[in-house]
């Protein structure tokens, strides 16, 4: 079952632009360019680098957040624990790191597991089109939650989650119905020796 721990919310901060640039890229990942944000997700959308970060516990459970209803597209839709891109200039690490203390008030490193192409369409919005980069990471830190991106959170039990795709998977983001599975069939020895190392 999930369950929604005390968390601390921190002062409603803007950490996301629509102007803010995005690195475009070929299906190679090679840098092709650089546009602003609210173009890259507009119609179909331009292919742009991405990242999710599925962020774990000393219990194993793992990180759900709600998006906050401020979002263009899938708003109010649970997701895994952090979703963002690197901008023009910074290297994916660094954007990692970043974008889980903006949004989770938490400083930890992240371990990359693979990336992969992928295009969605929401409704007649816009479209995420990007190649995504996959990363865990753990803590036991208190969360601090920016609320102008998350509407709610839990963690989650790794069973639990996989019950939840099985039948709620419309309440879920696409990129997270894509995710968790691949994880959990070819990347869940990573996940297990992170928590095992932390537990050292």
């Amino acid at each position: 079952m999930a369950e929604f721990t005390a968390a601390a919310t921190s002062t409603a901060r803007q950490v996301s632009f629509d102007d803010e640039p995005l690195i475009l890229v070929d299906a190679d990942d090679r840098i092709v360019g650089h546009r602003p944000k609210a173009e890259c997700h507009t119609g179909d959308g331009i292919l742009h680098r991405a990242f999710s970060v599925f962020l774990f516990d000393s219990q194993g459970r793992v990180l759900l957040q709600q998006r906050s209803a401020e979002k263009p597209l899938w708003p109010l839709i649970w997701s895994n624990s952090c979703c963002s891109h690197p901008r023009r200039g910074e290297v994916l690490d660094q954007a990692v790191r970043r974008r889980l203390q903006e949004e989770l008030g938490i400083r930890t490193e992240a371990t990359f597991l693979y990336k992969f192409e992928y295009h969605a369409r929401y409704r007649d919005i816009g479209s995420e089109h990007e190649l995504c980069s996959v990363w865990v990471a753990r803590s036991d830190d208190p969360l601090v939650i920016n609320p102008t991106e998350v509407a709610d959170w839990a963690w989650v039990e790794p069973g639990d989650v996989d019950l939840r795709l099985a039948r709620e998977g419309e309440r879920h983001s696409p990129w997270f119905k894509m995710e968790w599975p691949r994880i959990r069939k070819d990347h869940w020895s990573v996940v297990e020796s992170l928590r095992e190392a932390k537990a050292r």
